[in-house]
C-alpha cells in the first residue's frame, strides 16, 4: 500500500505542475522482446532523435534495457484483478506479475476488450506519471538510471506515442548534461576555471541549458566562483590590485551573487587599504636624508594603488617635502603637539638615531631562543617617544572626545590581582578606568586592560587630533630606547638594580596583605605592590620613564619565533591579520628574568590585563 500511496501523491504532483500527458487513447503497444531504449546492447551504436540515452558499460546496458516478461494466462478473469492489483500498488512493468505484461497478455488473448484497454491506458498514464517524477527528480546519476529506465520500458512498447517521445527527448537531454558536469568536474580539476569553449563553467553553462534543475549544476558554477575569488584575494594580497578586481569580475560573470560579490570586493578594499598604511609607515620610517629615495619609492607605490587624494599618500608627501628641506628636531628635545581642543598631547622626548645589538647574548643564562639571534639594527631616523607610560587621564580624554569602547568595557570583565589569593583572576566590571586590582583608578596611573586595539586607536585619534603619526612603537625601537645606548643584560648594566631604579620585583617589597614575592630582585625594594603614577622613578638616558618597570608595553610587531629574517631598520614585523601581538618590558609583577632588556613575550591581540598598557611614538 506504500507504493500505492506515493505514486498516487506522485500523480496529484504531476497535475498540478508538469502537465501530464493526454491518455484518452492509447497507441497500440508494439513490444519488442529482448530490445532495451535505446535498440542496442552498448552505447556505442548510434542513436536515433529521441533514442534514450545509455551510458556506462555493457552490464549498466543490459540495467537499463528491458524486455516485456512472458505471461501465461489461465483465468482471465483472475489475471484481470491481479493487474488491478499491481496497478494500485505501482507496479507497471519489472515482472510477469506487473500491471502491464498481463494486460498485454490479455489484449493479445482477448483483442478488443474494452476493459483491458481501460486498464491498459490507465496503466500507460501511471507509467509516464513516473517516469516524469523520476525525471524531475533526476538531480543525481541514480535517479537519471531510474527515469532512463522508465525510458526503456515506454520506448520499446509505445515509441510514437507523442508524451513518449517528448519524455525521450527529455531523458535524452538530462543525460546529456550528467555529461557536461562530469566534464566540467574534470576541468576543474584540471585548474581550467572559465577558459572558453574548454573550462569547466562551459560545461555547466551547457548542462545548464540542457537541464537548469540539475543541482551539480549549481554546484559546480559555485566552485569555479569561489576559486576565481580566491585568486582575486591572492592577487590583492600581493598587491596587484588590478588583476585581482579582473579576476572577480570573471567571478561575477560566472555567477552573479551580488553578497559573495561584496564580500569579496570588501576584501580586496581592505587588502588595498592594509598594503597603503603598511607603505605609508615604511615610508615614515624610511624618511631622512639617505632615505628619501625609498621613501619616494613607497610615495609611488602608494599612487599606483590608491585614490586620487588618499590622506596616506597626501601625508606622505608633504612630509618628503619637509624632510627634503630641514629636520625639525633634535635628540633629547621634549615636546609636546596641541590637541584641537587647545590642550596637549603626550610629553614626548626625542630618541636619536643610532645602531645597537638586538636580542639576547649567547652568555645570557636566561636567554631563550625566542630570543636570539643577536643582530643589529639601525635607525636611519630618530623617532619621538612618549616619556611616560599613557595615563589614565590621558585615555579618558580620548574616550570622552570620542566615545570610543574598549574591548574590556564591552566584555565587561579583564584580569586583575587579587590580594588575597595573590592570584591573577578573572573579574566582572573591569576596564580602562580600574586599577590593577580592580578599584578606580588615579588619572596620573598608568592605563591598564587595554588591547593592542585600544591602543591603536588612541594611536590614531593623536594623529587626527594633531595631524601628527602615532602608533605603537615597533619592538625594536621599544628595545633601542629601553637601553639607551646601553648593552648590558639588564636595562641598567649587569648588576642589581640600583636604588630607584623602577617599581620591580623586589624581597623587600610586602603587599597590603603581607605577601612577599618568591622570585625577585635580592634586597630591592620599590615601596610600591602594584603599578606606581607615571615618571615616579629615574629617567633613562634618553629622558624615558619606566621602561624597565611599573607595567609591560604594548609594541607594533606580531609574534615571530625568534629573530631569523626580522627587520634591520627597526620597523615592525607583521603580519597582516596576525592575531598574536607582542609586548616588552618589565612589569611590577615580573620576575628578574622577565626585567632583562631582551626579554620579550606575547599575547592575543584582544587580551588585557592589570599588568599590560602602552606608550607611543610619533614620526618625526
Amino acid at each position: 500500500m506504500r507504493a500505492a500511496v506515493l505514486v498516487i501523491a506522485g500523480l496529484m504532483v504531476l497535475v498540478a505542475g508538469c502537465k501530464p500527458p493526454q491518455t484518452a487513447t492509447t497507441a497500440t503497444p508494439r513490444p519488442e522482446s529482448g530490445r532495451g531504449a535505446s535498440g542496442a546492447a552498448t552505447p556505442s551504436v548510434a542513436r536515433a532523435p529521441g533514442q534514450v540515452r545509455i551510458q556506462g558499460d555493457d552490464a549498466l546496458a543490459e540495467v537499463l534495457s528491458w524486455s516485456l516478461p512472458e505471461v501465461k494466462i489461465d483465468n482471465p478473469a483472475r489475471a484481470r484483478a491481479q493487474a488491478r492489483r499491481a496497478l494500485a500498488r505501482g507496479d507497471l512493468f519489472e515482472t510477469a506479475g506487473s500491471a502491464i505484461p498481463i494486460l498485454l497478455a490479455l489484449q493479445k488473448r482477448e483483442p478488443g476488450n474494452a476493459q483491458d484497454a481501460q486498464l491498459l491506458a490507465k496503466a500507460q498514464a501511471a507509467l509516464l506519471a513516473q517516469a516524469w517524477i523520476a525525471l524531475a527528480g533526476g538531480d543525481d546519476l541514480a535517479s537519471l538510471r531510474f527515469a532512463q529506465r522508465h525510458g526503456s520500458v515506454l520506448r520499446a512498447l509505445w515509441p510514437e506515442h507523442p508524451e513518449v517521445m517528448r519524455y525521450l527527448q527529455a531523458v535524452d537531454r538530462a543525460g546529456q548534461a550528467f555529461d557536461e558536469v562530469e566534464a566540467g568536474d574534470r576541468a576543474l580539476q584540471a585548474g581550467l576555471l572559465d577558459t572558453p569553449e574548454q573550462g569547466a563553467l562551459a560545461h555547466y553553462r551547457k548542462a545548464q541549458a540542457l537541464w537548469p534543475a540539475l543541482a551539480g549544476v549549481q554546484q559546480g558554477i559555485a566552485t569555479v566562483q569561489a576559486r576565481l575569488i580566491a585568486q582575486a584575494l591572492a592577487l590583492a594580497r600581493q598587491g596587484d590590485f588590478d588583476a585581482g578586481y579582473a579576476m572577480l569580475a570573471r567571478a561575477q560573470r560566472a555567477r552573479d551573487d551580488d553578497e559573495v560579490i561584496a564580500a569579496a570586493r570588501a576584501s580586496i578594499e581592505a587588502a588595498r587599504t592594509d598594503r597603503i598604511r603598511r607603505l605609508g609607515d615604511e615610508g615614515m620610517m624610511a624618511l631622512g636624508d639617505a632615505d628619501l629615495r625609498l621613501a619616494r619609492e613607497r610615495l609611488a607605490e602608494i599612487l599606483r594603488i590608491a585614490a586620487p587624494g588618499d590622506p596616506v599618500s597626501v601625508a606622505l608627501r608633504e612630509r618628503i617635502d619637509q624632510v627634503s628641506r630641514y629636520g625639525l628636531f633634535r635628540p633629547g628635545q621634549v615636546f609636546s603637539d596641541a590637541l584641537a581642543d587647545g590642550s596637549r598631547g603626550p610629553s614626548l622626548a626625542v630618541v636619536p638615531h643610532g645602531d645597537f645589538m638586538m636580542g639576547a647574548t649567547s652568555g645570557d643564562p636566561d636567554a631563550s631562543p625566542d630570543e636570539q639571534p643577536r643582530h643589529a639594527v639601525h635607525f636611519d631616523r630618530g623617532f619621538a617617544m612618549s616619556r611616560h607610560e599613557i595615563t589614565v587621564g590621558e585615555f579618558r580624554r580620548f574616550v570622552q572626545a570620542t566615545g570610543y569602547v574598549t574591548r574590556a568595557t564591552r566584555r565587561g570583565h579583564s584580569i586583575v590581582y587579587d590580594g588575597r589569593s595573590g592570584n591573577f583572576v578573572r573579574a566582572s566590571g573591569v576596564d580602562w578606568r580600574s586599577a590593577y586590582d580592580g578599584r578606580p583608578a588615579a588619572d596620573d596611573m598608568p592605563v591598564l586592560h587595554v588591547t593592542a586595539r585600544d591602543a591603536e586607536a588612541y594611536a590614531a585619534w593623536l594623529s587626527a587630533q594633531t595631524g601628527a603619526h602615532y602608533r605603537l612603537p615597533s619592538e625594536a625601537e621599544f628595545e633601542y630606547a629601553l637601553r639607551a645606548g646601553g648593552s648590558g643584560r639588564w636595562p641598567w648594566g649587569d648588576g642589581p638594580p640600583p636604588p630607584g631604579q623602577a617599581n620591580l620585583a623586589g624581597s623587600r617589597d610586602v603587599s597590603p596583605q603581607g605577601r612577599r614575592w618568591s622570585n625577585a630582585f635580592p634586597g630591592y625594594g620599590d615601596g610600591w605592590w602594584g603599578p606606581a603614577p607615571v615618571g615616579r622613578f629615574r629617567a633613562n638616558a634618553f629622558g624615558l620613564y619606566d621602561l624597565d618597570g611599573n607595567v609591560s608595553e604594548w609594541v607594533a610587531d606580531c609574534w615571530h619565533k625568534g629573530y631569523r629574517r626580522a627587520p634591520g631598520n627597526g620597523a615592525a614585523w607583521v603580519n597582516p591579520g596576525c592575531r598574536v601581538r607582542m609586548y616588552r618590558g618589565g612589569a611590577w609583577s615580573s620576575a628578574p628574568a622577565q626585567v632583562r632588556s631582551a626579554w620579550r613575550t606575547a599575547g592575543g591581540v584582544d587580551v588585557a590585563s592589570a599588568r599590560v598598557g602602552f606608550r607611543v611614538v610619533r614620526q618625526i
